[in-house]
């Protein structure tokens, strides 16, 4: 048992360790912080020398963070080739996804692609197809670096007819928010010379599922890329590896990874995707198509039902915010289930279709929460409740549910999911 080293308060403030920032402190955290008499306790990993430098070539998390991974509702799908695991959002702070963190969807399981080997095709109605090696794709001027949302159709899908999944990570965890690197498909299609009759794009996947969407031309156009890494690095096989499509603010499926066509022509192409699939079907039989756009949206990641409050007196609230129309302005936060609403403190950095992170910072005593927070973007937008976007949508659909969400905490910290008519 190691021997615990008794500091005298006046040596300890003397010595800096509480220095200045504990006046800044309120009452009840500076005593639970500085304690008299105080004591430091000499622990185990102070008595040996750790691992050297390289001991773990591709660094990985602490132990002690091994809780901190995407997770799966198995019974969601068929089968873990056309299944989804969820980025743990309870346990994430900031607004950059860490790649090995990334929620994955697959249609036809990951495929594994040989660089060397892939290939590139512009073609359909172009002045000349092109074939591109990934040689000639990282060759390519006008490469840029760009932090987008990527958001599944489907994220919040299982909520359309009440409170379901319990807790951030499943009700909210098909996203992830990083930096991307790569080259606008602009330059590609205007490489091959588009004709003038063009007016969409097929973009085909290789993976066993053939994943095609057809996207306006104009989007593609505007600010789609093709990309080859995300956050620094190449991307990760479930990402895409070696080459994926980013489609900024629009639905995830038509971010194809594995990205090995694009084809331009005249009209949609109608694929399985965007008819049986990633069609949202209304209350009265009619389903809208090409819903492209993901709409305003948040989430309070702390408090919730798999971050629970374990403390009384001052407390974080933390969570995140998005939006396909353009840039977070302003996020509000309610605690008593709308009733009441403050404006959240964002912090950090803001782009466009990216995400963003809000704090809160409040005291709690105890009492019964209900937790909520309604994103607002610079197009003006709102994020509707639940029950405004039933109005318009009915219950029927699985996609762009982008309705205020509620945790319940209750007097033991704990949470749970729940909704206020």
């Amino acid at each position: 048992m190691s021997e615990p080293v008794t500091l005298n308060r006046r040596r300890v403030l003397n010595l800096g360790i509480a220095g200045a920032g504990a006046a800044a402190l309120t009452p009840a955290l500076a005593a639970a912080q500085t304690p008299d008499p105080l004591i430091v306790e000499k622990q185990e990993w102070t008595q040996y020398l750790g691992e050297g430098v390289n001991a773990k070539p591709y660094g990985v998390p602490s132990k002690f963070e091994k809780e901190v991974v995407r997770r799966e509702v198995e019974w969601l799908t068929a089968s873990r080739q056309s299944s989804v695991s969820f980025t743990p959002l309870h346990a994430l702070d900031g607004i950059i996804t860490p790649n090995g963190l990334c929620f994955v969807r697959h249609h036809g399981g990951e495929a594994e692609i040989d660089p060397a080997k892939h290939r590139f095709m512009i073609n359909g109605m172009v002045d000349k197809p092109l074939v591109f090696t990934m040689e000639d794709v990282k060759r390519m001027p006008g490469r840029v670096n760009r932090v987008y949302f990527l958001e599944c159709a489907a994220n919040s899908g299982m909520e359309w007819r009440g409170a379901q999944l319990n807790g951030c990570q499943f009700t909210h965890g098909m996203i992830h928010n990083v930096v991307y690197t790569g080259v606008p498909l602009k330059a590609f299609l205007n490489e091959a010379g588009v004709s003038p009759k063009g007016k969409w794009v097929l973009a085909e996947g290789a993976d066993a599922s053939a994943m095609t969407r057809s996207i306006p031309l104009e989007k593609a156009m505007d600010d789609c890329l093709v990309a080859w890494a995300m956050n620094g690095e190449a991307l990760r096989p479930e990402q895409g590896y070696p080459l994926r499509l980013v489609v900024p603010g629009w639905e995830g499926n038509m971010w194809v990874k594995w990205l090995r066509r694009v084809e331009v022509g005249d009209q949609p192409w109608a694929q399985r995707e965007e008819t049986s699939k990633y069609t949202d079907l209304l209350a009265d039989g009619r389903s809208r198509q090409h819903t492209f756009l993901m709409d305003a949206k948040s989430v309070v990641t702390n408090p919730s039902p798999q971050a629970p409050l374990k403390s009384k007196g001052p407390n974080v609230l933390s969570g995140v915010a998005w939006s396909g129309r353009g840039t977070i302005k302003r996020v509000d936060v309610s605690m008593d289930g709308g009733r009441n609403w403050r404006t959240a403190r964002i912090e950090g950095p803001n782009f466009p279709r990216a995400m963003a992170r809000f704090y809160v910072d409040f005291d709690w005593n105890g009492q019964e929460l209900m937790l909520q927070s309604r994103a607002m973007d610079d197009s003006g937008y709102v994020q509707p409740t639940k029950d405004e976007l039933r109005k318009y949508r009915g219950s029927n659909s699985i996609y762009h549910n982008n309705g205020i969400q509620t945790w319940l905490v209750r007097p033991d910290g704990s949470a749970e999911n729940v909704e206020v008519s």
